[in-house]
């Protein structure tokens, strides 16, 4: 049976991929990138046979045959509610992905604000049991209405969780192969859901690395997460080729004397323009922002009733913080915003080896002023100085040629960043460290609460369930076998600490026959997939975020399949080498469903 299997590196699996243009398997391939068709996978999803989950749940197939979904929505009520799903159109940069030249049926090239362009963002509606009843809507027009066409459309979230005004974000981010193009481009949104009318209400958000990404509303106040300009504070060849936008300080800070090699003969400063030079400049908040308190690597804010003038920090000092929901609040975090932050990468001129991601609480203090959590100086718990993080040498470094490092590139990539020194002289407040940490390159993203129907079995009172993307391939697999590609359980194990955490697998890809459970009823996997397995599974790519909908059941949103440089596993090596980084299909993305189904349940605990 053909089907899709999950790999340790970048978005799909790697059994999923032709491994070569010539493979006898590509004639059986059924899905590909329109614009690099040789790039294919075998997709049939099932149901989700393929995918183990703890004993007491079903998971199932809602949607199929998406276009890089990135979060999904609920309206209405428990026994009558639809299903809003944002696609987000071009989010990762490759010529592979570009909404300009995807070939149109009878010959031609489709119109970039073509209503069935893949690459551009759009919302559709599904009722409760899956059937699309409307979409696309939000379409780009050429006249600049509905989402910006490069993308990606990213946070989607209703002011009252079920219903009231529709919110969402998007960026130009997909342009960001032209440097400077898409610098400034994020945006917060009002979107009818009927007519499909996107509406501006926010605009000039940085956009660099990370975009302006998930959103919500609690009591008059939208919060959104504003990811990082940069991999780790320094602009570098791998923004834009050096001409994207720079880091944006949420407070005056103090620069270090370092300054950073690209290998180009620019040598550059943390928070700076690639190229410029300022050991020791004293930098202050929201330097090059379109408006005051817009900043990067943050939790932002602003006020519904008046959102472009009311904009400041709630949190700094991440890197890239994009999961965000706050807690019940009778659970042991007690109301408070609960973050997921992606750690640094092995990349661009300050580049990070096994750097973790990072499970946080954000919080404004007192006065107003926002938190700081130690970035881009501290990974974690840890100083960015301790050998733990030294680079290693990837193709992704700046002093590393565009054909791949050779042994004299990683001699002087580890000579120049070893150990990875600070970007700030010190820090402008005491770091707040985070309450957990996740693997490196796991890319932690979208999380939830677990509402009382799914309680039971493994999943304990006050349970989060956290959606883990799987790394991008820049550095070796992170662990054997690599976590990611799958959901994860948080249970706070005691009422009264709500930094006393168990970290467990909920649900990941496992043939069928070798799913097996343990005595407590936590999934167990007889063979190691993306190792030992050669068959092509039913199961899942790329999950980007997940929400309980009104029925109680666990809504997983999967991008799909993208292939990637594979740095962790050559497996899944893009097919075609010339500059085709990380190249995304059309069709492949799912939304999944997980329903609790029996057994030992904690409804009254």
């Amino acid at each position: 049976m053909k089907g899709i299997v999950s790999s340790r590196s970048a978005a799909a699996a790697s059994m999923i991929f032709i491994g070569a243009a010539v493979s006898p398997a590509a004639s059986l391939a059924d899905v590909s990138n329109p614009v690099c068709p040789v790039e294919s996978v075998f997709f049939d999803p099932g149901n989700g046979e393929d995918i183990v989950v703890p004993a007491g749940y079903k998971v199932e197939v809602f949607a199929k045959g998406l276009n890089f979904p990135t979060d999904v929505a609920f309206l209405g009520s428990k026994g009558n509610f639809q299903v809003l799903v944002l696609e987000s159109g071009t989010g990762l940069p490759s010529r592979c992905n570009d909404n300009t030249k995807v070939p149109a049926a009878g010959g031609g090239l489709l119109s970039k604000f073509a209503p069935n362009n893949p690459f551009t963002p759009n919302l559709l509606i599904f009722d409760r049991n899956g059937h699309k009843i409307a979409g696309p809507l939000g379409k780009p027009t050429p006249a600049g209405g509905g989402f910006q066409p490069d993308g990606p459309a990213i946070g989607l979230a209703f002011e009252h969780d079920t219903g009231g005004a529709l919110f969402a974000t998007d960026s130009n981010q997909g342009v960001r192969g032209a440097p400077g193009a898409a610098n400034n481009t994020s945006r917060v949104l009002r979107v009818n859901p009927q007519t499909g009318t996107v509406t501006p209400i926010i605009t000039g958000l940085p956009t660099g690395d990370h975009p302006t990404e998930q959103i919500l509303v609690k009591d008059g106040w939208l919060y959104w997460s504003q990811g990082s300009a940069t991999n780790a504070g320094v602009t570098g060849h791998d923004n834009g080729g050096g001409g994207n936008q720079h880091e944006i300080a949420c407070e005056q800070i103090t620069l270090s004397d370092a300054v950073f090699d690209s290998g180009d003969g620019h040598m550059t400063s943390g928070f700076s323009n690639h190229g410029v030079q300022r050991p020791g400049a004293v930098v202050p908040a929201f330097e090059a922002a379109t408006r005051r308190g817009m900043c990067t690597g943050a939790i932002l804010r602003a006020r519904i009733s008046n959102p472009m003038n009311t904009i400041e920090p709630v949190a700094w000092g991440f890197r890239n913080p994009y999961g965000i929901r706050f807690s019940p609040n009778d659970h042991p975090l007690k109301g408070e915003l609960l973050v997921s932050e992606n750690g640094e990468d092995e990349r661009g001129a300050r580049p990070v080896n096994n750097a973790p991601d990072r499970l946080q609480i954000a919080r404004q203090n007192s006065d107003g002023t926002p938190e700081f959590h130690g970035w881009p100086d501290r990974f974690g718990f840890l100083d960015s100085t301790q050998s733990v993080f030294n680079p290693i040498g990837g193709n992704g470094d700046d002093l590393c040629s565009p054909t791949g490092c050779t042994p004299a590139d990683i001699a002087r990539v580890k000579a120049e960043n070893t150990p990875v020194r600070h970007v700030l002289a010190f820090p402008p407040r005491p770091p707040v460290a985070p309450i957990g940490l996740e693997p490196a390159d796991v890319a932690a993203v979208g999380l939830d609460f677990a509402p009382k129907p799914f309680l039971g079995g493994v999943v304990k009172p006050n349970a989060v369930l956290l959606a883990r993307e799987g790394d991008f391939g820049f550095s070796p697999e992170n662990g054997s076998p690599a976590a990611g590609h799958d959901i994860e359980l948080v249970n706070f194990t005691s009422s009264g600490n709500p930094f006393e955490l168990s970290l467990s697998r909920f649900a990941f890809n496992c043939p069928q026959a070798s799913q097996t459970h343990a005595p407590d009823g936590s999934p167990t996997c007889r063979v190691e997939v993306d190792q030992a397995f050669t068959g092509r599974l039913r199961g899942i790519n790329r999950p980007t975020t997940l929400r309980f909908g009104p029925d109680g059941a666990l809504y997983l949103v999967d991008y799909g399949a993208v292939r990637d440089p594979g740095g962790s596993d050559p497996a899944s090596r893009f097919v075609d080498q010339n500059d085709a980084p990380l190249v995304q299909i059309p069709g492949t993305g799912v939304i999944w469903k997980i329903t609790r189904t029996g057994g030992d349940r904690h409804d009254d605990d």
